[in-house]
């Protein structure tokens, strides 16, 4: 199902993003673009992120870089 329709971002794509350790919407937006257009999708990735502690977020609030290791080159849906 797509998340990000001006992007054509994906849920399992942004959950592949989570699990490389995107635990922010701003996060995932650096990753793949999604919520960077019209923002209607930011709440839906802030629910698939949910709430939980999150060990990148500190870094990224320092203004460190907290995705240097997740890939740039993840396919999009066709």
């Amino acid at each position: 199902m797509y998340v990000c329709s001006c992007f054509g971002i994906t849920e399992d794509q942004v959950k592949r993003h989570a699990d490389q350790g995107a635990c922010t919407p701003r996060q995932i937006a650096s990753a793949c673009k999604a919520g960077t257009d019209c923002g209607s999708c930011v709440r839906r990735i802030q629910a698939i992120l949910g709430r939980g502690a999150c060990p990148r977020r500190e870094p990224a609030d320092q203004g460190r870089p907290a995705l240097a290791e997740i890939p740039t080159d993840v396919p999009r849906a066709a």
